[in-house]
């Protein structure tokens, strides 16, 4: 799972292990570890709700998804979710969960788990 963050803006993106795992189980987590604190990430299926909010507590960002939208996620062609959430101090806050696709420039990285990028095209 990779997290991107810009000012109010959140984006993860999840690959298709990730995205089977979080259909399946209700939740993925990832964590950085710093010398004398842990930065976690999470994404977490909720039943509750009908739009993707976010929170931030004990060192941990967790993004609620409803369980509606994510339901035939892993195996449909729609390759995410956005919302923009309303902060109670008045700000918006960017929130975007996708599906992680390879890269079409080559990449250090490993991407096996990504899914196929819809913009690459067979060469003939």
């Amino acid at each position: 799972m990779k997290i991107r963050i810009k000012g109010n803006s959140i984006r993860f993106r999840l690959t298709q292990s990730e995205v089977k795992t979080l259909t399946e189980t209700g939740s993925i987590e990832e964590q950085t570890l710093f010398e004398s604190h842990s930065f976690i990430y999470a994404v977490k299926m909720v039943e509750e709700q009908n739009e993707m909010t976010a929170i931030f507590a004990n060192d941990k960002i967790i993004l609620n998804v409803p369980k509606a939208q994510l339901e035939n996620w892993y195996s449909n062609e729609i390759v995410g979710f956005e919302n923009i959430q309303k902060l109670s101090n008045g700000s918006r806050l960017s929130l975007l969960l996708e599906k992680d696709f390879t890269c079409l420039d080559n990449r250090i990285e490993d991407q096996t788990d990504n899914y196929p990028n819809p913009k690459a095209t067979a060469k003939t």
